[in-house]
């Protein structure tokens, strides 16, 4: 299981490389979408959230191995499974639950159930996944549908606010917001008010700075220093 446990995660990491290294990165000045359908999906799983907070943790946990059931309604389980449960889980639920989400994690292909999956498995084990799942949930942030990066954005504070303002895992941060600026520096010149998705991107990096202190401003490219 640990050698399972190791592939997926290695593979995991090499797609969020291969995302920072710019391949797949969007550009962080493209419009943010307005069309109300692109929050269709993410309004369904709000719904969903309140309704399977009634439920058992039983059942939700049941809801989550189910491989048929609607992405939308998976996510929700595993939101609430994530804010309300996982913290409370004994050692052997908590690493039973963690190894469903690296299962879940390989094998998705919904950007919902892939942000939330992400969240889930740093709730569970913070210290050995932060440094491999928070760039990843970062990379997120420039996803084209509003609501999946809206989602990344809340369940990246929510980790940041959990974590008790630590300098190495906001270094981590840090790190991977540099290398993405870094990567868009061009397009980064001609704007002069940050477009949503970019704010989102700000907003984490002054949380870095904060805890890191100002001197980390020196590291940024100069297009960002304006913009913050």
């Amino acid at each position: 299981m640990q050698k399972i446990k190791k592939f997926l995660l290695f593979n995991f990491i090499f797609i969020g490389l291969l995302t920072i290294s710019g391949r797949f990165v969007m550009p962080v000045h493209a419009a943010e979408p307005t069309q109300d359908y692109l929050l269709d999906d993410r309004k369904q799983i709000d719904e969903y959230t309140e309704k399977f907070r009634q439920i058992p943790k039983d059942i939700l946990w049941e809801m989550i191995k189910d491989d048929t059931l609607n992405p939308l309604k998976t996510t929700a389980a595993l939101r609430v499974m994530n804010q309300d449960f996982v913290k409370t889980m004994v050692q052997s639920e908590r690493q039973q639950y963690e190894r469903k989400l690296l299962r879940n994690l390989s094998k998705s292909d919904s950007p919902f159930i892939q942000v939330e999956t992400m969240y889930g498995i740093c709730v569970a084990n913070r210290y050995e996944y932060f440094d491999s799942m928070v760039p990843a949930l970062i990379q997120k942030l420039n996803h084209y549908n509003t609501g999946v990066n809206l989602l990344a954005y809340e369940n990246l504070n929510k980790l940041l606010l959990d974590g008790q303002n630590r300098p190495r895992e906001a270094r981590v941060v840090f790190n991977t917001l540099r290398k993405i600026l870094f990567l868009s520096r061009i397009k980064l010149e001609t704007i002069t008010t940050p477009e949503p998705k970019l704010d989102r991107q700000l907003k984490i990096l002054r949380w870095a700075i904060k805890v890191l202190g100002n001197q980390e401003l020196q590291r940024l490219p100069r297009e960002v220093i304006h913009l913050l």
